[in-house]
């Protein structure tokens, strides 16, 4: 039967469920700008109700539990697109910077430079004993030298600050993935009864893999998705067991944390490394597997490979320009070298070392192609004493003068160079080829040089003597250690226009001017490329600004999706002021009612106790 007590409960349901709603709009207000916050819904039920004689009455209502207002699958989303725009700002950030290391459009830089140097060499062919023109020469080789080596040290540079930003990075990523897994430990500890939802605990979290979304690309994984049909039956919750993974690696496993780690100190590049470390001690390397966030862009742009020994990139954007700047140099130099190697001299030895004088020279590493090359022997006068084809084929080695195929054995090998009959007069007189301690050196037989002989290469297509760098114009190999000889920076009066010994020759200096004009081989890993000086350098600086100009086409793109997939996000999970507004005057208003129904059941114990009396 009912009493006026049960009706005295129904009363107290009700404005205890006024009461909760109250407190739940008030903390969602209190939240409206806390980032991560989702907004929270009371959910109630009419109680169990008693059967009577005369049908069922109600027992008022029971608070079922307060939700979460959340669409997994809408965050999902988000974080995915929150993650590919991360990335994204970040390579453009970095693609923008590389870019202004290259202001060839303000007509300054590498190529204005290389306008100059050439300039100055036709002043020079048109004054080939002006010791002002080899200085103003050697000025403009060393400015030259000196930016590119600088536009190259920025690049580099750059790659090391991302280095260590990756580093710092890590260390977020290792700090945010040990909150996630404490996270979970007080969530599952809420949530161990039925009717406890740990909302502000799941929100924290949610924040935090977006963050390592964001960071490193992290996908989190949770046992069951599930419709919150109380609150909205198209809203899919996440519940069961929980995982975050970090390119296939798992980084939290419930409360469980297995950091990244980072290798103390750089290698001999100047990189860290990533590692994951098992729970038997094995480190495994997985810097090529991270793709996603600050990080996968920071791996995509320095490098995630890189070699054994020098411990150089050998992938990443900003190395791949590196590349093309040493390649770039290294074409200038050979080509440069291979040309001044014309100019007579005593003697000439090659700046590069460590060869296997049996070795095929097209098997060495070295830019030598299959051909032949005159080597010719000058007097006092400039005349030609003799000159002899040295051929250079598949097999042909240094080798000595035992070996006839070789470098050195068809120097060295008897021959009337001269048809004269004369057997004192030929290069194999006059000249000594010598591999020594891997390096290859040609030089005047004893006395000549003293009777004013000289000699020189002229190349047919070999390019031997600016591989090799046995007269040389520039130093170095690549634009780091490119720079004047440094014997003719010492002493510029020794710069040459000259191939033939005599005063007025510039032949040097109009072959140096030609070169400009003439398509030259680059060569690369990925193969070799055949272009004009300055082409080669505008497809350095076009490849810079297509990229940069890709990033940021892609960048644009992604902020509109992220800009749609947000506003979804926040129509579904975000507080609104208004509405919450509209819900504490409903609450308001039910608190109010309930309230005067325990008024008027007191009114009512009040006539009953009245009645007895």
């Amino acid at each position: 039967m009912a009493s006026i007590f049960n009706a005295l409960h129904i009363g107290y349901s009700g404005l205890n469920a006024a009461q909760v709603g109250i407190n739940v709009t008030g903390h969602n207000i209190a939240n409206a700008d806390t980032e991560g916050y989702t907004r929270q819904r009371v959910v109630t039920q009419a109680s169990k109700s008693s059967t009577l004689m005369t049908g069922v009455s109600g027992n008022g209502v029971s608070i079922t539990e307060i939700a979460r207002v959340f669409d997994a699958y809408v965050y999902d989303r988000y974080v995915s697109v929150s993650e590919s725009k991360t990335n994204s700002d970040f390579k453009r950030d970095a693609l923008e910077t590389l870019s202004s290391y290259f202001p060839e459009i303000d007509g300054v830089g590498v190529k204005a430079d290389l306008n100059r140097y050439f300039n100055l060499w036709q002043s020079f062919a048109d004054n080939p004993d002006n010791e002002a023109m080899k200085i103003a020469l050697a000025q403009q080789t060393q400015t030259l030298s000196q930016n590119l080596f600088q536009t190259r040290q920025k690049v580099v540079t750059q790659q090391g600050t991302l280095d260590q930003q990756m580093v710092t990075l890590v260390d977020e990523v290792n700090k945010i993935a040990k909150e996630i897994a404490s996270l979970n430990i007080s969530i599952n500890e809420v949530e161990s009864t039925s009717t406890d939802n740990a909302n502000d605990l799941r929100d924290r979290r949610s924040l935090l893999e977006k963050s390592m979304a964001e960071l490193i690309g992290a996908e989190s994984f949770e046992g069951l998705i599930e419709t919150n049909t109380p609150v909205d039956p198209n809203i899919a919750i996440k519940s069961g067991s929980y995982s975050l993974h970090v390119a296939g690696f798992n980084i939290v496993d419930g409360g469980t944390f297995h950091p990244i780690g980072v290798t103390t100190v750089s290698d001999a590049g100047g990189f860290h490394d990533l590692y994951y470390e098992r729970q038997d001690g094995v480190k495994i390397p997985f810097e090529q597997s991270i793709k996603g966030g600050k990080i996968g862009a920071i791996l995509e742009l320095r490098g995630s490979e890189r070699n054994s020994i020098t411990g150089e990139a050998e992938n990443g954007l900003l190395q791949d320009t590196v590349n093309l700047l040493d390649s770039f140099a290294a074409g200038v130099i050979e080509h440069t070298n291979n040309i001044y190697a014309q100019s007579a001299t005593t003697s000439m030895r090659s700046d590069k070392q460590g060869f296997d004088e049996t070795v095929p020279l097209r098997n060495s590493g070295l830019n030598i192609n299959n051909g032949s090359f005159d080597l010719t022997v000058y007097d006092n006068s400039g005349n030609v004493v003799a000159t002899r084809t040295i051929s250079i084929e598949s097999a042909t080695a240094f080798g000595d003068s035992a070996t006839p195929s070789s470098i050195i054995g068809q120097i060295s090998m008897l021959a009337d160079d001269n048809n004269d009959g004369s057997g004192i007069n030929d290069i194999d007189d006059l000249m000594h080829a010598e591999f020594n301690s891997g390096y290859f050196s040609l030089s005047l037989q004893s006395g000549f040089e003293a009777k004013g002989y000289s000699f020189s290469i002229v190349d047919n297509g070999t390019n031997f003597a600016g591989a090799l760098g046995t007269h040389r114009f520039f130093e170095g190999n690549d634009a780091r250690t490119i720079g004047l000889e440094y014997d003719l920076a010492q002493d510029t009066s020794k710069i040459s226009a000259a191939a033939i010994p005599v005063a007025g020759d510039n032949s040097i200096a109009t072959q140096m001017v030609d070169m400009q004009f003439r398509d030259l081989t680059f060569y690369q890993e990925s193969g070799a490329t055949t272009d004009s000086v300055y082409g080669y350098f505008d497809a350095i600086v076009t490849s810079v600004g297509t990229k940069t100009n890709a990033e940021i086409i892609r960048n644009d793109s992604l902020l509109a999706q992220f800009n749609s997939i947000a506003m979804e996000y926040e129509s579904v999970s975000k507080v609104s002021l208004d509405e919450e507004l509209t819900n504490l005057i409903r609450y308001q208003t039910s608190y109010g009612a309930a309230a005067k129904v325990i008024s008027t059941v007191d009114q009512m114990m009040t006539t009953l106790l009245g009645i007895k009396q």
